[in-house]
């Protein structure tokens, strides 16, 4: 029995198609705190992009409204839809850090500093842990599995050759960024107000005894109370971040239909 050859057309518009998608995949996963982590050599994120770009592919290239000419915009289009969901669980973890910063400082542990072997950085110590804290949700929740399902939802509501690149993409993203300020500062706002008390109870005490050494305890006091109410703040974490991330992919998709 002959084997039909497959048609030229047919095996370039593949090949098109599959460019596409590599590059969307691909700036996604740049852009993944968890996938972009060093400790994934690049190989096996190359690989990985590979595989699926070759399972997605076949379905991509023949779904309504996909146009497989490869342009420069159709090619940057493709790197901003990647990029703009990849960048969600970014600007995430980068709230979990920017709370780190703001708790350190709030009871006088900034100045322990340490690699971090993700951003090659030196971070405070409570930077570091509260990041991987904030990875580990992140997979327990399977955010990480709910970010690959939505990028592949993408190749039907904004196929290949129609990624927008417009002002209002741009407006969405920059606003998703600017909110990493204001998510960081619900995360340490408990943490912060305690070491704000307790400042102002050891000031008060100072004033009123003044033969008693409250400026050396204030320290110690701050930072134990400091981190009892690190504990306790901990357990509605999770939560919070699982709808911080649900808002972020919402803001993403609106961007993208724009």
């Amino acid at each position: 029995m002959a084997i039909e050859a497959v048609p030229q057309s047919g095996l370039q518009d593949l090949l098109s198609a599959g460019l596409l998608v590599m590059l969307r995949l691909g700036s996604a996963l740049v852009s993944m705190p968890i996938f972009n982590s060093p400790a994934i050599p690049v190989r096996v994120r190359s690989v990985f992009v590979l595989i699926l770009a070759a399972v997605l592919t076949p379905v991509a290239a023949y779904l309504p409204g996909t146009e497989l000419h490869l342009t420069a915009m159709a090619l940057l289009g493709e790197v901003a839809v990647g990029l703009c969901f990849g960048l969600t669980l970014a600007f995430l973890n980068e709230a979990v850090l920017f709370a780190a910063s703001m708790m350190s400082s709030a009871f006088s542990f900034s100045l322990a500093n340490l690699m971090d072997p993700n951003s090659m950085v030196e971070t405070e110590v409570l930077g570091t842990v509260l990041s991987w804290f904030g990875v580990l949700v992140l997979l327990s929740a399977g955010l990480h599995r709910t970010m690959l399902a939505v990028l592949m939802r993408t190749l039907v509501t904004v196929p290949l050759g129609h990624a927008p690149i417009a002002t209002r993409s741009a407006t969405t993203l920059a606003n998703m960024a600017s909110g990493i300020f204001f998510s960081g500062l619900q995360l340490a706002a408990p943490v912060v107000a305690a070491a704000f008390l307790v400042e102002v109870s050891v000031g008060i005490v100072g004033r009123m005894a003044p033969a008693l050494p409250a400026q050396i305890a204030s320290v110690p006091i701050k930072t134990l109370v400091s981190y009892t109410v690190l504990i306790g703040a901990l357990a509605v974490w999770p939560g919070w971040m699982e709808h911080r991330f649900v808002a972020l992919l919402d803001a993403a998709q609106k961007g993208m239909h724009a």
